[in-house]
């Protein structure tokens, strides 16, 4: 792994970087996966500027290992998040859900390593133009929100692929070692796992919801809300509220109403399979215990080795 592009990139062991999800990737979870050698990510998404100035400070007095911060556009205070995390000396940011253009130029001035998240190679190319420094490419098979394309890791991943030349991180649908090989076959020069990480005894997400992901089945998750921000979720009975409105013929104002505010925190931080909106991806079916985080991360580098020796043999 010391030739490998996102270990080099990151100065990181394993080219393993766990996703900054909301409600889930606190200081906890991603200071546990940078000591054990991959690069774990704040979810800056569900937290005030005050809140994420804390947890930055939490992780860097848990590990002296790199870690990052990833910050969703879509929501408010970007100006005080991006200060905040200049001035506590953040040196990775994972941008997603907006322009790259935006932000890039402001980070990359301050020396910030910044890769930006994306769902085909229409967007991809737009990031590399951006000047960032790596792209995750997500697909359809990912939890929480999602690209509207339903274009599917294993066809997106070869496709970028043919037309970036920087670092290419791979996402949605990777929980082992042996799917970490098939990205990687593919064109990936690393993963990006969250799911998984869900299910680990340091993610901030509620019991409730970790128990749920183990207990997943195929079929058990669906992309819905298309019409207002696409997001994969578990099967629960807000989702057949969802459904309900429409067959009803709702409009976007109305699934808008129906969805409200909090519904993420909600399910996923407060643990209500009832009302909450559970996000988590395809590969749910796959996890079937939670772990600390650094087992995770061993588990998969053990698999991929294995894969690897198994693969050679044909």
């Amino acid at each position: 792994m010391k030739t490998n592009r996102i270990v080099k990139l990151f100065g990181i062991q394993h080219p393993i970087v766990q996703a900054g999800m909301v409600w889930t990737s606190g200081w906890k979870l991603a200071s546990a996966v940078s000591n054990a050698g991959g690069l774990g990510l704040i979810g800056a998404g569900s937290m005030y500027p005050e809140v994420l100035r804390e947890h930055i400070l939490k992780c860097q007095n848990a590990t002296d290992k790199p870690f990052g911060v990833n910050v969703p556009m879509l929501y408010p205070d970007l100006d005080k998040i991006m200060q905040i995390i200049v001035d506590e000396g953040v040196k990775i940011v994972f941008t997603s859900a907006g322009n790259p253009k935006t932000w890039t130029p402001f980070l990359k001035k301050q020396g910030i390593i910044v890769v930006h998240v994306v769902s085909s190679v229409k967007f991809a190319l737009k990031a590399q133009e951006a000047g960032v420094d790596a792209v995750v490419a997500e697909g359809f098979e990912a939890g929480g929100h999602n690209g509207r394309e339903e274009t599917t890791t294993f066809a997106l991943i070869p496709m970028v692929k043919e037309k970036i030349h920087i670092p290419l991180i791979a996402a949605g649908g990777i929980a082992t070692g042996r799917g970490m090989l098939a990205a990687m076959v593919l064109g990936a020069d690393g993963v990006q796992i969250g799911s998984r990480f869900v299910a680990s005894e340091e993610a901030s997400s509620h019991q409730h919801f970790k128990q749920k992901v183990v207990e997943a089945q195929d079929g058990d998750t669906v992309l819905t809300l298309k019409e207002i921000t696409p997001v994969r979720l578990l099967k629960n009975p807000f989702y057949e509220k969802v459904q309900t409105a429409y067959q009803n013929g709702a409009s976007a104002e109305e699934l808008r109403a129906l969805l409200g505010r909090g519904r993420a925190k909600k399910g996923i931080f407060e643990g209500d399979w009832e009302e909450g909106e559970l996000e988590i991806g395809q590969i749910a079916g796959l996890i079937h215990n939670i772990l600390p985080a650094a087992e995770i991360v061993n588990e998969i580098v053990i698999d991929f080795e294995k894969a690897k020796r198994e693969v050679a043999l044909f």
